[in-house]
């Protein structure tokens, strides 16, 4: 696979007529990059992409001797596909596709981890992802990482990674160790987050057990990841939705991956489902259609086509809608380009999806 920087050195100039001024700009240790300022309706905007890998490479000290240090290898290693340092070539990258902050965030891998195990992973990443933020004053911020099969000690790390190393808030998987994130053993986590203010990033984990498809995803197509993250995504959103986590939590702040998975594309299905099947449909009862659960969450913007952001917005509106480009995983090419050309979509709506948003909810 070709990696960004080769990607990104072919994509040629913006056709569209919104706006682009192009100019060198220091950076604090040193880099320097030409930037394209994106500007709509005569207004210059920050573009924050929420949805951008890292790795901290001190964490392989810790899980040396473990089962996991096969796969952080894999992950720290240099050219890996997550692991593009946070400096100059990192910074070019984003300068050329417009993009002007990142928030940064690490898959889990930890999960099966013991609580003292756990702890020190958790903690060893978010100092260095704080570290590597501050680098870069207005360029990074970052997501935890968080235990989140101990709940009790990921609420404490939550709090931890929000008020001591100011991140802004934690990224998770969409299950834990076959637990979904609705059983209530997690609401001592929601809780935390709804009291710190936190956004909760949701990105389905690098391996297809989750979806309990693990058979059916084998073979050619790279079925586990196309097919089995929006699967997980799916899963979990409607299971938040169904076993009654979002009403528990009105305020909880939930982001996820890849445009939400398959669900906004078929969201009709389930204010149906109970009416014709009520007798598979008991559980909490539910304060209003479950497709309308949609609008209080929120998704990243990586659906490739115009007319997928332009039935995301129609869906669950464009206040919930963030720019997203898996960075440096080179899934999209111009994902500026992709708000700014598709369909139907006011200059309002632009700027809320690639600068409004998330200094909103991310409090930036």
């Amino acid at each position: 696979m070709r990696n960004r920087r080769d990607l990104l050195k072919s994509a040629g100039a913006l056709a569209a007529g919104i706006v682009c001024v192009s100019c060198g700009m220091a950076h604090p240790a040193g880099a320097q990059a030409s930037r394209r300022e994106i500007s709509i309706g005569g207004k210059r905007i920050t573009t924050i992409d929420v949805h951008a890998h890292c790795v901290v490479t001190e964490v392989l000290e810790v899980v040396k001797g473990t089962d996991m240090e096969r796969r952080v290898r894999e992950l720290v290693a240099p050219g890996g596909l997550q692991n593009q340092p946070v400096g100059e070539e990192r910074i070019a990258d984003m300068g050329r596709d417009g993009v002007d902050r990142q928030v940064l965030s690490i898959n889990p891998f930890w999960y099966g981890t013991d609580p003292a195990h756990a702890r020190e992973i958790c903690e060893v990443q978010n100092a260095g992802m704080a570290k590597m933020c501050a680098r870069y004053p207005g360029r990074f911020s970052g997501f935890g990482t968080v235990a989140l099969q101990h709940p009790e000690l990921a609420a404490e790390q939550l709090e931890s990674a929000v008020k001591r190393h100011g991140l802004k808030g934690a990224m998770i998987g969409g299950s834990v160790d076959g637990a979904e994130l609705s059983n209530r053993k997690f609401d001592v986590f929601w809780a935390k987050a709804v009291e710190l203010g936190a956004t909760i990033f949701m990105h389905p984990q690098s391996q297809p057990e989750p979806t309990g498809m693990s058979k059916r995803l084998q073979g050619p197509g790279v079925l586990g990841n196309i097919i089995g993250h929006p699967i997980e995504t799916t899963l979990a959103i409607t299971h938040l939705i169904f076993d009654g986590t979002l009403d528990r939590f009105p305020d909880l702040k939930l982001l996820f991956a890849h445009a939400g998975g398959y669900l906004p594309s078929y969201a009709a299905r389930m204010d149906h489902g109970c009416a014709i099947f009520p007798k598979q449909c008991e559980g909490p009862k539910l304060a209003k259609r479950p497709s309308d659960y949609l609008k209080q969450l929120y998704f990243d913007s990586l659906i490739f086509t115009g007319e997928g952001l332009r039935h995301l917005v129609a869906q669950c509106g464009a206040s919930q809608i963030m720019l997203g480009t898996d960075s440096p995983i080179p899934w999209v090419k111009d994902p500026v380009d992709h708000v700014l050309t598709a369909p139907e979509l006011s200059d309002g709506d632009r700027i809320a999806i690639l600068s409004a948003n998330a200094e909103r909810v991310l409090r930036m």
